[in-house]
């Protein structure tokens, strides 16, 4: 066998591309993932689940970062022209990544093209949330309730939601348009200020995620009208669908978020982003502590995510059309 000299063994690493050994030493730093919201919604909730699981897998700490603004156009563009190195991940959302593309006239990114997807991290419903004490003056105990309240004060019902184009914000739109009533839709930057405009009284109605507006429900300061999926939450089993609760037939709005990188970032982080996801995602303790919020977890592999964008924005494109809802 031919000896080799130090220089020549030298020589012949240099010619290796770099970014394999960047793929075999990360991460080497912390990593960050950008939450496109305000602190203390659904997208804020479920990132700061997960970054502890992901930082003990990899040894080096995953930090959030709350970049909120424009129904989450600003973090997600941030990432979107962030280096793909692996260092810069985003917790995307059926507003991000479904909803936007048709909603705003002007994106400043493509939610395809300009991101390689990592993993659904989980499924929620959204729930109709009133102020409780302002229910109870109104009379308002159930959908009905509302719609009539609605109709008889038109111009006088203030609806909050996490920012235009969010799933909050078309269900409250697609709500309005089946259920012939008018609200006056307040965007806040997130579910976290919106709330808190919901529990101060100055808001009348939120189509919030649930994980987010469980723990106010529980506290008995809001009350849960409904939930938007197609069928009941078993975090919520006593609460009813829109649809039957109002016989809306058709009526469903739920909400997605995955984690995602800058297209360009290499396979192999992708890959093991996604597996150790999927790891954390299975552990009982996390099932059981994301089921009690309303979430359902998932951790699929990215083609799958990739095959549920594709639907999700095809299938919201009608509905925010129909809706008259349009962002400049």
């Amino acid at each position: 066998m031919p000896a080799f000299s130090r220089r020549t063994l030298l020589a012949a690493g240099a010619l290796l591309p770099a970014a394999a050994f960047a793929q075999a030493a990360w991460p080497t730093k912390p990593v960050r993932i950008v939450v496109p919201f305000a602190p203390g919604g659904t997208t804020d909730i479920l990132a700061r689940a997960l970054a502890p699981e992901l930082s003990k897998a990899f040894g080096q700490s995953f930090i959030v970062e709350n970049k909120p603004g424009a129904g989450g156009n600003i973090g997600a563009d941030l990432v979107a022209k962030a280096a793909p190195d692996g260092y810069t991940l985003l917790m995307g959302t059926v507003g991000t990544h479904g909803i936007n593309k048709s909603l705003y006239s002007r994106m400043p990114f493509d939610p395809q093209k300009d991101f390689v997807p990592i993993s659904l991290v989980a499924g929620v419903p959204n729930v109709m949330v009133v102020n409780s004490e302002k229910a109870a003056a109104r009379g308002i105990h159930t959908v009905n309730d509302f719609i009539k309240y609605a109709k008889a004060n038109p111009g006088k019902v203030n609806m909050a939601s996490s920012g235009n184009g969010t799933s909050i914000h078309l269900a409250g739109e697609l709500f309005k348009s089946m259920a012939g009533v008018y609200m006056t839709h307040f965007p806040y930057t997130g579910s976290g200020p919106a709330l808190m405009g919901m529990l101060g009284g100055d808001m009348d109605v939120m189509f919030d995620n649930l994980p987010s507006s469980m723990a106010h429900i529980k506290a008995g300061k809001l009350k849960a009208l409904a939930v938007t999926s197609a069928v009941r939450s078993q975090a919520l089993p006593d609460v009813p669908t829109v649809e039957e609760a109002a016989h809306l037939k058709g009526y469903e709005a739920s909400s997605w978020f995955g984690l995602l990188a800058p297209a360009g970032t290499p396979q192999d982080i992708v890959n093991r982003v996604q597996q150790e996801t999927a790891k954390a995602l299975a552990t009982p303790a996390m099932k059981e502590r994301l089921l009690a919020q309303g979430a359902i977890p998932s951790g699929n592999t990215p083609q799958q995510f990739a095959q549920l964008i594709d639907r999700e924005i095809r299938k919201w494109a009608p509905v925010v059309k129909n809706s008259g809802a349009k962002v400049d």
